[in-house]
């Protein structure tokens, strides 16, 4: 992942390309660099390292010839478990006839597993929250 330096150049590269005023180019600048100092861009770095840390751990665990069989295939298991029961609930309250006091607390736990679901896709296949608020800063940078 790249440092908070290399964001900043980055940063500091789209804004030449976009802001061609001098003196508005020299205040989204200084947003930008007020914004390295409050610590958001280094909170958005660390979110992603410690995503990357996380799958980095995953990949040696599955390719080390120590680890036992149980290790390499837990998290796949809980995650492909977690998304079926999730679709597996949808199933229920949309094909079951379920009464009132129990189609409550299944909606609950469908709600829980659903944010749950929700994490494990990002786990795999990646989560694009840290670009979105990157990129809404950097237009808010422009305005």
């Amino acid at each position: 992942m790249l440092p908070i330096a290399a964001l900043l150049s980055i940063g500091e590269k789209v804004l030449d390309k976009v802001i061609p005023d001098p003196a508005a180019k020299a205040e989204a600048q200084a947003k930008l660099m007020e914004l390295a100092q409050k610590g958001e861009l280094a909170q958005l770095d660390f979110q992603a390292k410690e995503m990357a840390s996380a799958r980095d751990r995953e990949v040696q665990i599955a390719t080390s010839e120590f680890a036992p069989m149980l290790n390499k295939i837990v998290t796949p298991i809980l995650a492909l478990g977690t998304v079926a029961l999730t679709f597996l609930l949808y199933a229920v309250i949309i094909f079951v006839d379920v009464d009132e006091e129990s189609k409550d607390i299944l909606i609950y736990v469908l709600g829980a597993l659903t944010s749950a679901v929700t994490m494990v896709l990002g786990y795999y296949f990646g989560s694009s929250a840290g670009s979105k608020e990157k990129d809404q800063k950097i237009k808010d940078l422009m305005k």
